[in-house]
């Protein structure tokens, strides 16, 4: 009875050590999974910073009067800064920060420039965020503010809008390159308008609608 006994305390007993080493095993696979995921790609919570280099190609229409003067803007090229805040895995929330000066033209010749600062938020999802190789989508809002206007016409100014709200579509991909470091392509398609007036008679309505081409690097934090 005794070496019955003590058979079964043998069984107990690996029992015991196979439960506790399935427990360590799973342990140390957690922890290389845990490891392997923080090296790569974004998840929740994580916050990316862009600085890109951007052109901006405006894409013209017109109405009344600035049509019959063949009113058109020029390209710009500028740095675009932007900030994206993770809040799933997949869903993003990015805000770009940017502004620039555009000249105008038209048949009477040049009608001066003006500064455009286009804030623009979008809600982005992020294709495989595991990944080395992440696409993204996103549409928002674009607010876009109108200043230090220098536009005149046979020297009388031109009066503009300040103002401007129109949405914006995006589409992306960041390259990572190292841990917290990557490189990123970018192209978004932005609706903003201005009214114009010269003396207090209204020219029309000017869209300038650009398309935004960039290139850059990012970070992770």
């Amino acid at each position: 009875m005794k070496k019955r006994f003590n058979g079964v305390g043998a069984v107990v007993c690996a029992l015991s050590m196979c439960v506790a080493m399935q427990a360590v095993a799973a342990e140390a696979a957690s922890q290389a999974t845990s490891q392997a995921t923080s090296e790569g790609g974004i998840h929740a919570g994580d916050v990316l910073v862009r600085l890109r280099a951007i052109s901006i190609l405006p894409q013209v229409g017109t109405n009344n009067t600035l049509s019959a003067l063949n009113v058109d803007v020029n390209n710009a090229t500028v740095p675009e800064l932007d900030f994206t805040y993770m809040i799933r895995d997949n869903i993003g929330v990015e805000l770009i920060l940017g502004t620039s000066r555009h000249q105008l033209t038209s048949n009477l010749g040049g009608l001066g420039g003006v500064n455009v600062l286009p804030p623009t938020l979008l809600l982005q999802y992020h294709f495989n965020h595991q990944s080395t190789v992440r696409p993204y989508v996103g549409a928002g809002l674009n607010y876009t503010l109108f200043y230090n206007n220098g536009l005149n016409a046979g020297g009388q100014p031109i009066s503009i809008s300040n103002h401007s709200f129109g949405p914006a579509l995006q589409a992306g991909v960041d390259v990572q390159v190292a841990k917290n470091l990557f490189i990123n392509a970018d192209v978004k398609k932005i609706w903003m308008r201005t009214d114009a007036s010269l003396g207090g008679t209204s020219l029309g309505t000017l869209h300038i609608d650009p398309l935004v081409v960039g290139i850059g690097v990012g970070m992770k934090f």
